[in-house]
């Protein structure tokens, strides 16, 4: 098994278990640490959207950080068990659902509404094109995106990149909605 380790938040230091899978890569700590400094340390009250879970390292993230709602969506089943395997050992916050579903079908099929949505899906395989059509049904209004993709993002939509960082092959971004020249 390998593993990453929380890194803020009510269950920092806490260390996440998963197996290997293909295209599974989580998000490293410097990566994470960046972006919830973009996003503010806290994310109370904030209904996260983990579609990619694999790991679990951003959803748990934001749950540690104190997310109302975190809905992870995985569809490998031993990476789906550790997920559960992961809750269970933090004691199975309430806050947190975890699901085995097809990113596009969830995406396609959610009546929920997201303030964040974290992207990090296998690369090289066309999924940030697929999901991009589906991802305003399942956003509020000002609603963050994050992406991990190979290659550089400036939008999704209505959604334009307003950070970005490298970390080796991997880009990672954060959009907002264009409100029309003011960037949150």
């Amino acid at each position: 098994m390998n593993s990453v380790r929380i890194i803020g938040g009510n269950y920092r230091r806490r260390v996440l278990k998963f197996p290997d899978s293909e295209g599974l890569r989580p998000t490293p700590d410097r990566v994470r640490e960046t972006l919830f400094n973009w996003l503010g340390q806290e994310l109370d009250g904030r209904h996260c959207l983990d579609l990619f879970a694999g790991s679990g390292a951003l959803g748990f993230e934001a749950a540690s950080r104190g997310a109302a709602r975190v809905v992870l969506v995985e569809q490998a089943p031993k990476v789906l068990a550790a997920l559960r395997e992961n809750h269970e050992m933090l004691q199975k916050p309430a806050t947190m659902e975890i699901i085995r579903a097809d990113a596009i079908q969830y995406l396609a099929s959610t009546k929920a509404k997201f303030d964040l949505i974290f992207l990090d899906p296998p690369f090289k395989k066309g999924w940030i094109a697929r999901l991009e059509p589906l991802l305003p049904g399942a956003l509020n209004e000002d609603a963050a995106i994050y992406v991990e993709a190979e290659n550089e993002i400036e939008s999704l939509g209505d959604w334009r990149t307003v950070r970005h960082g490298r970390a080796g092959e991997v880009h990672y971004h954060l959009l907002r909605r264009d409100t029309g020249g003011k960037t949150a």
